[in-house]
């Protein structure tokens, strides 16, 4: 059987496995952008927090996926609790990294601008810091869902739900006539989802982001 034959025949179970690892990429990374921005707010004013708060997210990406996922298992179970939780924990990093960086980037001047016509300092994060800081904050969010994509294949190791499992099910299968079919169909099924999730986050910047502070 051709790939073609193959994806033709298994179209809706395909599917169905695109349709729910997009959902669980897109749950994750609303889930580490709202804690990962937190973070960024709560620790960018103070260097050492900024940088601690760095360490802590990158120390936790250090951890190999299989290895966080494995350990999850004995604590909350197979299925999608363990999905959820080392998604969103592998998506903090470059949220909170350029949380900061954003942040700390905000010219000075317009936040005192916007102190002295007497804005309270939650005014002055919502409405100036912010939306001036939401460029890099976006960019973060795109290099985080890229890593996610691949990452949640992972997740099938689990009983995860996402094409990771037509992955695994081809490797367990090797030898077998569709077995390649099965890789090959999981991997470009996970790149197709990538480029467009990368496309909306364009879309979502031409959207949001004003023309100056493209330029």
């Amino acid at each position: 059987m051709s790939f073609w034959e193959y994806v033709g025949s298994r179209h809706a179970q395909l599917l169905t496995d695109a349709a729910q690892h997009a959902s669980a990429v897109f749950q994750c990374m609303v889930a580490a952008t709202v804690l990962g921005v937190a973070l960024g707010v709560a620790t960018y004013r103070t260097e050492w927090a900024g940088n601690l708060a760095t360490t802590a997210t990158s120390t936790i990406l250090t951890v190999p996926s299989l290895a966080l996922i494995g350990l999850l298992i004995p604590i909350v179970g197979l299925g999608v609790a363990p999905t959820v939780i080392a998604l969103t924990l592998y998506g903090l990093l470059p949220v909170v990294r350029n949380a900061v960086v954003g942040l700390r980037g905000v010219d000075a001047t317009l936040v005192d601008a916007a102190r002295g016509i007497g804005m309270s300092r939650a005014a002055q994060l919502l409405r100036v810091e912010l939306p001036l800081a939401w460029p890099p904050i976006l960019t973060g969010i795109r290099v985080a869902t890229q890593m996610l994509m691949g990452i949640a294949a992972i997740a099938a190791f689990a009983s995860g739900p996402g094409l990771g499992n037509e992955i695994f099910r081809g490797i367990a299968s090797l030898g077998s006539a569709n077995a390649l079919n099965q890789v090959l169909s999981g991997t470009l099924g996970i790149v197709v989802l990538a480029l467009l999730f990368d496309a909306a986050y364009v879309l979502i910047g031409r959207l949001t982001i004003p023309r100056g502070i493209r330029a």
